[in-house]
């Protein structure tokens, strides 16, 4: 049976409230998590360290109720070592597929920029194709296969910066601050008693299953996207690649994952149709890990998010 917008905005509204019984506050960052999710998509998640990243993800996996494995990346880690390897059986006398943490539905690659740019390149055909090649050998993923890799911003030291091409492939870039003042003050009173989030984590009910998000997915297809708001998205992205500031502009994938985030916030907020203000809120988490400044300009202290946000001051808003 197709899923409709009803069911979607209550399986979302669902989900959120399980979230809230271990991740305190963070409703942006939960927000832009289920975008990702229920678009298809990967997300790249950056804060410091404490602030539930990780956490986060496996709550995720708990609420869905997916098939879920976690790679910690680390310099040593080699490509294999994520998509699994042919060794020979003696017992059978042939080789046989030792699947690595790739096989799986959701995958948690923690601290993604402590390994070399050949082992996070075997994330690429993975996120992109959603198939995995293994000695000329090519293997189907699920089709609800999703990555959310955490990174520490802070912390330069034995880590490697992300190809361009990887970071293409992230939809969202979502940056997790600190909790603030009372929000800390509850976690903290948590941390004493029965309600820690590692205990909460086990009390956590999955609100869907693989069938259902497959679903939900094709509900999003509902929601109306004016023709004007399709050419304000394409407006902003080819305006990365012509403003002054700009060493590298976003690519065609960016107007995609602009228009599919916007169309997933008009259904986190409960509406069958797109506003500009959807698209205004996804541009920053869409182009801050696409588009890299001139030297100058970050020389004298310019942001990326102040950069965007210039951006969409200078073009039309459609009425």
């Amino acid at each position: 049976m197709d899923a409709s917008l009803e069911e979607l905005t209550e399986k979302l509204n669902q989900a959120r409230a399980e979230i809230a019984k271990v991740i305190i506050g963070q409703e942006d960052v939960v927000n832009a998590a289920m975008i990702t999710i229920f678009t298809g998509q990967h997300a790249l998640i950056e804060g410091v360290p404490g602030v539930a990243k990780t956490l986060l993800v496996r709550t995720l996996a708990r609420v869905l109720g997916t098939e879920y494995n976690r790679i910690q990346f680390t310099p040593d880690l080699m490509p294999a070592d994520i998509t699994g390897t042919n060794m020979f059986n003696l017992q059978k006398n042939e080789f046989e597929l030792i699947t690595g943490p790739l096989f799986t539905s959701f995958l948690l690659a923690d601290e993604i920029n402590r390994a070399p740019a050949k082992t996070q390149s075997a994330l690429l055909q993975a996120m992109q194709e959603r198939t995995v090649t293994i000695d000329r050998e090519t293997y189907t993923l699920p089709d609800d296969f999703t990555v959310f890799a955490t990174q520490n911003p802070i912390e330069f030291e034995g880590t490697y910066p992300l190809p361009e091409a990887q970071k293409d492939r992230f939809m969202l870039k979502i940056n997790m601050p600190y909790p603030d003042q009372e929000q800390e003050r509850i976690l903290a009173r948590r941390i004493l008693g029965p309600e820690a989030p590692e205990k909460q984590l086990d009390q956590v009910q999955n609100v869907l299953n693989q069938a259902d998000l497959l679903r939900l997915r094709d509900a999003l297809e509902l929601i109306t996207v004016r023709e004007e708001l399709v050419d304000y998205a394409v407006d902003i992205i080819r305006h990365t690649r012509e403003h002054d500031s700009m060493l590298v502009g976003a690519g065609p994938r960016a107007t995609q994952a602009l228009l599919l985030a916007s169309r997933a916030c008009a259904a986190i907020d409960g509406r069958d149709f797109t506003t500009p203000d959807d698209i205004k809120s996804m541009t920053t988490p869409v182009l801050v890990h696409r588009i890299i400044l001139r030297p100058e300009f970050e020389i004298e202290g310019l942001t990326v998010p102040e950069v965007v946000q210039q951006l969409l001051q200078e073009i039309a808003v459609p009425r």
